[in-house]
């Protein structure tokens, strides 16, 4: 699926450098800058990523109350 995207002439001449310097294209600049957007938020950015964060999630002990009365001394 194709989207525009508008860039200042400024920005676009540094992705364009950058892309050259990188030996890269525009396309792979922007899946990059995508893929990192996501991952700092939290989204899964393919199916593999989806199946780490799950597996991750299930094995992972639940958090015990650190508040828990059981482990204190009383006062007298």
């Amino acid at each position: 699926m194709r989207k525009l995207i508008d860039f200042d002439e400024d920005t676009l001449d540094k992705l364009k450098q950058l892309a050259r310097d990188r030996m890269a294209t525009f396309q792979e600049l922007a899946d990059e800058a995508f893929a990192d957007l996501l991952r700092k938020h939290g989204v899964p950015v393919d199916l593999k990523d989806a199946l780490r964060k799950s597996a991750a999630l299930s094995k992972s002990p639940p958090k015990a109350d650190a508040r828990s009365g059981s482990s204190r001394k009383s006062r007298s």
